[in-house]
């Protein structure tokens, strides 16, 4: 038994109800093809040259997101199964103690991963070179793994020896660029700086990494414009890890049948003293020195507003969910605002996960266009 969770450890066991719910899954799925609906659809696409195209296949994946019966309830209920039995969460997701939950993707080894690492890091340098080639600053803040900071929680979840190294590793690569050095800032701190069922930092670990942030850039910048944070009513705030356990929309009862989700006051960052609206056309308003690029983690807890407070300045926010290393940076580098309106400072926030990642041929164009190869 871990964290008070009922636990059988038995593949053939696990195997069986694993059967047990793809059988149920094949015959819902066998019963919303041999709807009306979904056999007019089936009908329009049952020629080679459909089946080929993949009018077929879109045909039925149309049928199984709008038409199976009980779709959600199943993948519910195969997500209590493996946690309330089995401990698991899932290929995706690791399951530590006291409802901490870990995403399996920072946990585990890449092939090539250093090699990775190093085409990355020359990208960055090339990129650095070149905006101070335009009188533009860049500021990296390397964003440590949630695995690697709440290590107290982890309980024996398996962090590979390449992922252990990783951030030092990268962070070496990094040694001639102003690298915001997080991990240093959060050891020592007990209070948790991540969300227990979400992969990103939490409301209190992006107010102290958006503080280290703004103490450690030296950019040239105006920092004359106060902004404050309210807080709204506390409330609960289910993680993408439950979300990835199939889990996020499951109540909470008395036995519990998922990890408790985090519970925090939903934070709004505005200007004390904004610049007053004219409503001319001809009285544009004034464009943020400042640009933040970067991933999922500048998106979530207020990290942007943390950072305008902290830094006493508006910031453009041009971070995406979802864009690991280079995904922001490449819409960013490409996009009108920063061709017509360059700012003076870029913030590149990468999350330490991902630079060891395989690289995409998409990627891989711009990171050589970057280094002029």
């Amino acid at each position: 038994m871990k964290n008070g969770t009922p636990r059988i450890d038995g593949a053939r066991l696990q195997g069986w109800a694993m059967v047990v719910i793809l059988a149920v899954g094949a015959g819902l799925g066998i019963a919303t093809l041999c709807k009306s609906g979904p056999q007019r659809q089936l009908a329009e696409t049952m020629t080679l040259s459909a089946f080929l195209g993949g009018q077929t296949a879109g045909a039925v994946n149309h049928a199984m997101a709008h038409d199976l019966p009980i779709g959600d309830w199943l993948s519910e209920a195969g997500g209590i199964l493996r946690w309330r039995v089995f401990g698991s969460g899932g290929p995706q997701v690791t399951v530590g103690c006291n409802d901490w939950l870990y995403l399996t993707e920072e946990l585990r080894p890449w092939p090539g991963g250093d090699a990775t690492m190093k085409a990355r890091a020359d990208t960055l340098h090339a990129v650095a070179k070149d905006l101070a080639s335009q009188n533009i600053a860049l500021q990296v803040v390397l964003v440590p793994d949630k695995a690697r900071v709440e290590n107290a929680y982890a309980c024996g979840v398996s962090y590979s020896v390449q992922s252990q190294g990783r951030y030092a590793s990268f962070a070496n690569l990094l040694r001639d660029l102003p690298v915001v050095d997080l991990l240093a800032t959060f050891n020592g701190i007990r209070n948790p700086l991540y969300y227990r069922t979400d992969t990103h930092w939490n409301q209190d670990g992006a107010a102290i990494a958006a503080a280290a942030t703004a103490s450690a850039t030296t950019a040239p910048i105006a920092r004359d414009r106060p902004f404050n944070t309210e807080f709204g009513s506390e409330a609960d705030r289910a993680g993408d890890l439950l979300r990835l356990m199939s889990l996020e929309h499951v109540p909470d009862l008395s036995l519990p049948l998922r990890p408790l989700p985090d519970r925090e006051r939903p934070a709004t960052t505005k200007e004390t003293n904004p610049p007053a609206d004219t409503g001319s056309l001809l009285d544009d308003a004034p464009v943020p020195e400042v640009a933040l690029v970067g991933s999922s983690y500048s998106v979530n807890a207020n990290f942007h507003g943390a950072l305008e407070q902290a830094m006493s300045a508006p910031i453009g926010q041009f971070a995406q969910a979802g864009g690991a290393f280079w995904g922001s940076a490449r819409d960013y580098f490409r996009s009108p605002a920063f061709k017509e309106t360059p700012p003076k400072l870029v913030i590149w926030e990468i999350p330490e996960r991902v630079v060891n990642q395989p690289i995409s041929d998409e990627e891989a164009a711009f990171l050589r266009n970057w280094r002029g190869e």
